[in-house]
């Protein structure tokens, strides 16, 4: 009787059986609890709010790109000429901006500053309500925005401004164990959900002097792990963790080698 329980609900758990999609920035990369199969998602509450998560910078902002601004031809053909290829030189100064964070990650200033001399800044945007009730954080004019930033970056004497941006793609397969995931089996619990994650950068590399630009990508890494209920949050953020420490050691490794 006890074997055919079993049995049952381990084809209850395959039928049940199902996967989770989600996305976040690694500015925002805690863990996020589940409440239903297709419910809410909760986060742990941020203590204080000047550290809470605020939305993410515009890369048109970051770049000086206006989108409503009347272009020409021969505005084209000028910015061509003036164009030239963005160069770091080993011990070049950077301004150093993770989007959507108030610090860029640890284990990125680390990297980078053993090439280049560093100075952390907020990548936290400003804010804007709009009539609606909805919120936007570009700003009003991209142009002046990145001249600014240009500006601040060269009092503080440095060369570049880096800003990167990253995204953090999560898929939870649900295993057939999960109807029997809170079964003690010798102090320990049976796995009951893999999880997929994906992790993608996007790096701007800003020339303070001359305002030109250069943006890249370092490929995408991926790593999937076996979880258990009661350790679900832990388990996501070493994930969280590699990946980050992955992306962050090729990011830097393509600006040490492609632009130097």
């Amino acid at each position: 009787m006890k074997k055919l329980t079993f049995c049952l609900l381990i084809l209850a758990g395959a039928l049940l059986a199902g996967c989770h999609k989600s996305q976040r920035s690694i500015s925002h990369s805690g863990y996020v609890q589940q409440r239903s199969y297709c419910g809410e998602e909760t986060r742990e509450p941020v203590s204080d709010p000047a550290f809470a998560y605020r939305g993410e910078l515009s890369e048109n902002d970051v770049l000086g790109i206006a989108r409503s601004e009347f272009t020409s031809e021969a505005d084209i053909r000028r910015a061509l000429e003036a164009a030239k290829p963005v160069k770091l030189q080993p011990g070049s100064s950077i301004l150093l901006i993770q989007s959507g964070a108030l610090l860029p990650d640890g284990e990125m200033v680390t990297r980078l500053s053993r090439h280049y001399r560093v100075v952390p800044f907020s990548g936290v945007p400003t804010v804007r309500r709009l009539g609606s009730g909805a919120v936007q954080t570009e700003s009003l004019d991209p142009e002046m925005y990145s001249k600014t930033l240009r500006l601040t970056a060269a009092r503080g004497g440095t060369d570049f401004i880096v800003c990167y941006w990253g995204m953090l793609e999560s898929e939870s397969d649900r295993l057939p164990t999960k109807t029997v995931s809170w079964i003690p089996i010798v102090n320990w619990f049976t796995p009951d959900e893999k999880q997929h994650m994906r992790i993608q950068l996007k790096v701007a590399l800003v020339d303070v002097r001359s305002g030109n630009w250069s943006v890249f990508s370092p490929k995408p890494f991926a790593d999937a792990r076996i979880t258990t209920s009661p350790r679900r949050g832990p388990a996501d953020q070493k994930q969280v963790e590699r990946l980050k420490k992955l992306a962050y050691e090729a990011s830097v490794n393509e600006l040490s080698q492609a632009y130097n």
